[in-house]
């Protein structure tokens, strides 16, 4: 039986290694936007030189850590069937949506004091993406306002979100009764 060439080998070693590295990345930047890259290497269970051999610098690990906690985020908003009213699917997007983003307020707080505005903007483009086009289709359907730009109404609710999730990190708000809040607040926003 052939085994797998030593460069196969090492290919897949360093692979695990770098999710090993991510994953501990997003989970300590979670709990702490200013856990140290020797916390990360810690909690990977690996050394400073080998996490530095996979990511030159701690932009780079900040960066791979949002891109996956962006990807998983992805994963689930792209399961949400958006069908039908405009109003209804805003409301079934944007209950998983502020979980979403309470979980990464830490790690989202470590890119914006290492990456670029412009970069953190761009790594949420699909996620601002899909609420730009929810927004325009119920403008289109006549349940939206139209007389503010969608952009600034993406961001409005952005802020919203991320306004809760410090809401019930200060504990002035309830978890279980943020995903009604959250809702009601931004149909207010939205309605014509």
């Amino acid at each position: 039986m052939p085994t797998a060439s030593p460069g196969r080998r090492r290919r897949a070693d360093a692979e695990r290694s770098i999710a090993r590295i991510v994953g501990a990345a997003r989970e300590c930047l979670s709990g702490n936007s200013n856990a140290s890259i020797d916390d990360i290497a810690r909690h990977a269970g690996v050394g400073r030189m080998t996490l530095y051999g996979h990511f030159p610098n701690r932009a780079a690990l900040v960066e791979a850590a949002l891109s996956d906690a962006l990807r998983a985020g992805d994963e689930v908003l792209s399961a949400i069937d958006l069908t039908g009213d405009a109003r209804d699917a805003l409301a079934r997007l944007l209950e998983p949506s502020w979980s979403l983003v309470a979980e990464s307020m830490a790690l989202l707080a470590a890119a914006e004091g290492t990456l670029p505005a412009g970069r953190i903007r761009e790594m949420h483009s699909a996620p601002a993406q899909r609420l730009e086009e929810l927004i325009r289709r119920g403008q289109d359907e006549g349940v939206f306002r139209t007389d503010m730009p969608i952009a600034w109404l993406v961001g409005v609710i952005q802020y919203v979100l991320h306004g809760a999730a410090e809401e019930i990190r200060a504990d002035r708000l309830a978890q279980e009764d943020a995903p009604k809040v959250v809702t009601e607040t931004v149909r207010s926003i939205l309605t014509r």
